[in-house]
C-alpha cells in the first residue's frame, strides 16, 4: 500500500474515532427519512419496493468510502423515477417484472459510462447545461411525479393509470387531465390516509416547537399511516367498486430472498429493443450524472466547514455503486440532495454518517420487513406528491421569472417539451432556445464554438483574464479548465470591458469559482460589468454591451 493510500485510510478511521457519536446519530436520523422515500421511489419506478432500500444500503455501506464528497448521502432519487419507470414500461411491454430485469441491464451499462466519465474527470460536463434548462428539467420531473402519485394517493387502481391497448402508463398530460375523474371516484379509506399524510408533510414546517421540528415529517406520516391502515382494514387483496386491484399496502419479502444476480442484458441483443435500450442508457447516464454533480455542488455550498468535493471522483463512486446495485436488482443512485441536506443539519462530520445510514437501513429490512408490509401505499404516494410539488413549486416559477423573461421562457420550454416528449428532448429544447436568444441578442454563431480569453500576468501576484466577444453557458467548461489551473492565493482580475454578451449561467459559474478561490486565500475582482445593460434586476441577469434596446428592457 502506498503512503498516499495509507494516509487516506488513516484519515478515514481518525474521523470515525473523533466524530463517531455525531455521525451515528445523523446516520440514524437520515435512515428514518430514507426508508419510506426509498420504498416509494422504487414502487413508483416499477421496481420491487425493497430494491429502493437495497440501493441506499449499497450507497451507504459500500460507496461511502469511494465517494469524492464527504457528506453527501447516496441513494435512489425521485428525479430518476420518470426515466426508470419509462424504461420498465417500454422494455417490458406490459410485463413489469421483465421490464425490471431488462432495465437493470440499462442501469449497469450507464454505470460503466459513469465510471469511465469519472475516471477521465468528465464531471465538468455538468457545467455546460444552462441553469434555466436544468431547473425546467427538474420542475418537469416534479410535475410528472405528481401527475401519477396523486391518483394512487386517492386510491385509484393502478390498472386505470395505463393505456388498456398498449399496457403502458398514461402520459403525464393525460394523467393531469384525469385528476377530476379520480377525485370523483376515489376510495375513501385510502384517500383519508393519503390526505392526512400529505397534511403532515406540508404542515410540519409550520410547527413552532424546536423538538418536533427535529423529527422527520416523513417518519411522522409513516407512524400515522400504519395504524390508520390497520383501522381501515386495508389488505393486499382490496379491490375498488369496479373489481380492480387497488394494491393498498407495500409488499416486501426478506432481503435475503432477493439476494442474487437479477440483471438481464437481453434487450441489448434484441434488434426491436436495442434503440430503446440505447436511449435509456443515455438518459440514465446524463440525468443521473447531472443530478449527482449538482447535488454535490449544492452540499459544498451548504457545508459550514466549506468542504470541497472531487466531483469526478464522486461520479466514479456513484458509477461503482450503480453497477453493484444493477447486478443485485436495485435502482440507480445519485448523491441525493434532500437527504444530504438533512445529514448536514443533523451535524454529520464525515462520510461515516452515510455508512451508518446504510447500516441502519440494513437492520430495518432484516428485522422489520413484516412491519414494512403494513405501510399503506397512499402514505408513500403522499411523500412523492410532496417531493414533486417541491420540485415544481410556485416559488420555483417565481424565481425563474425574476431571472428575466428569457430565462423564464427557456424554463417553460424545457418543462412543456419534456412533458410532451421525454427528458432528453426537453433538455435539448431548453439549450436550443437559449442559443436562439443569444443569436437574437447579437451573439454570432461562431461564438458558440470558441471561447475568447486573453490572459496576462503584470506581476508575480496578479493575473488578468480579459473576456472577448461573448461569455456564454457553452464556454463554462473551458473557463473552468483555465481558472482552476491558476495557483492559489493570487489576485485575479476578470475583465468584461470588451465582452458583448454575458449570460446568466456563465456569471453564476464565475461567482461560484470566486467564492471557492477566495476561501483558499486568493482574491477575485470582476471589472467592466457596469458597462453592460441587464435584462432584469437580478444580479446574475444576462448583460449586453452595447445595451439591449430600451423597448426590450421595458418588456423585461
Amino acid at each position: 500500500m502506498s503512503n498516499k493510500n495509507t494516509t487516506a485510510t488513516s484519515s478515514i478511521f481518525d474521523s470515525l474515532r473523533v466524530h463517531y457519536a455525531k455521525d451515528i446519530l445523523s446516520g440514524f436520523l437520515v435512515s428514518l427519512i430514507a426508508l419510506p422515500l426509498c420504498l416509494g421511489i422504487a414502487s413508483a419506478s416499477g421496481f420491487p419496493p425493497l430494491m429502493g432500500v437495497l440501493t441506499a444500503i449499497i450507497g451507504g455501506i459500500v460507496i461511502a468510502f469511494f465517494a469524492g464528497s464527504e457528506l453527501t448521502i447516496k441513494g435512489p432519487a425521485a428525479g430518476l423515477i420518470v426515466i426508470v419507470v419509462g424504461a420498465v414500461e417500454e422494455l417490458g411491454k406490459g410485463n413489469n417484472e421483465l421490464g425490471w430485469h431488462l432495465t437493470l441491464g440499462v442501469g449497469f451499462c450507464a454505470a460503466v459510462l459513469q465510471i469511465i466519465a469519472g475516471q477521465f474527470k468528465a464531471a465538468k460536463i455538468a457545467d455546460f447545461f444552462p441553469i434555466a434548462a436544468v431547473h425546467g428539467l427538474l420542475a418537469a420531473i416534479g410535475i410528472i411525479i405528481f401527475s401519477k402519485q396523486i391518483h394512487l394517493l386517492l386510491g385509484v387502481a393502478p390498472a386505470l393509470l395505463k393505456n388498456p391497448q398498449t399496457g403502458k402508463g398514461l402520459e403525464p398530460l393525460e394523467l393531469l387531465e384525469r385528476i377530476p375523474q379520480s377525485i370523483a371516484h376515489l376510495t375513501p379509506n385510502i384517500a383519508i390516509i393519503g390526505l392526512i399524510c400529505l397534511a403532515v408533510l406540508f404542515g410540519w414546517p409550520y410547527i413552532k416547537s424546536n423538538f418536533f421540528k427535529k423529527i422527520p415529517p416523513a417518519l411522522i406520516a409513516l407512524v400515522l399511516a400504519i395504524p390508520l391502515g390497520i383501522y381501515f382494514q386495508l389488505t393486499p387483496e382490496l379491490k375498488d367498486l369496479a373489481g380492480k386491484d387497488l394494491k393498498p399496502l407495500v409488499h416486501v419479502e426478506s432481503i435475503l430472498d432477493h439476494l442474487g444476480i437479477q440483471v438481464s442484458f437481453s434487450a441489448a441483443t434484441d434488434p426491436a429493443l436495442l434503440p430503446i435500450f440505447i436511449k435509456y442508457v443515455v438518459m440514465f447516464f446524463l440525468v443521473g450524472s447531472l443530478e449527482t454533480v449538482i447535488s454535490a455542488k449544492a452540499v459544498d455550498l451548504l457545508d459550514p466547514n466549506k468542504g470541497k468535493s472531487d466531483h469526478s471522483k464522486d461520479l466514479r463512486a456513484v458509477g461503482i455503486g450503480n453497477s453493484i446495485s444493477a447486478l443485485l436488482g436495485g435502482l440507480p443512485m445519485i448523491s441525493e440532495i434532500a437527504r444530504s441536506s438533512a445529514n448536514l443539519s443533523n451535524g454529520a462530520k464525515s462520510r461515516w454518517a452515510n455508512f451508518f445510514h446504510g447500516i441502519f437501513l440494513l437492520i430495518y429490512v432484516l428485522v422489520l420487513y413484516k412491519v414494512i408490509n403494513l405501510v399503506p401505499v397512499a402514505a408513500l404516494s403522499a411523500m412523492l406528491v410532496f417531493v414533486g410539488f417541491r420540485l415544481a413549486s410556485p416559488k420555483e416559477f417565481k424565481h425563474m421569472w425574476h431571472l428575466g423573461v428569457e430565462q423564464f421562457i427557456i424554463f417553460l420550454t424545457t418543462i412543456i417539451i419534456t412533458l410532451a416528449t421525454d427528458l432528453l428532448v426537453g433538455i435539448a429544447a431548453g439549450i436550443l432556445v437559449n442559443l436562439l436568444f443569444h443569436l437574437v441578442n447579437g451573439a454570432p454563431v461562431t461564438s458558440f464554438f470558441k471561447s475568447e480569453m486573453e490572459i496576462s500576468r503584470p506581476n508575480v501576484n496578479t493575473i488578468v483574464i480579459e473576456l472577448k466577444n461573448t461569455a456564454l453557458f457553452v464556454h463554462t467548461i473551458h473557463a473552468n479548465s483555465v481558472l482552476q489551473d491558476f495557483p492559489k492565493g493570487l489576485n485575479l482580475l476578470v475583465v468584461f470591458d470588451e465582452t458583448k454578451l454575458i449570460d446568466l449561467s456563465y456569471l453564476d459559474n464565475l461567482h461560484r469559482f470566486t467564492d471557492d478561490y477566495e476561501l483558499d486565500g486568493g482574491k477575485v475582482a470582476i471589472i467592466g460589468l457596469e458597462k453592460h445593460s441587464k435584462v432584469s434586476k437580478h444580479p446574475l441577469a444576462i448583460r449586453a454591451n452595447p445595451p439591449i434596446s430600451s423597448d426590450y428592457q421595458k418588456k423585461n
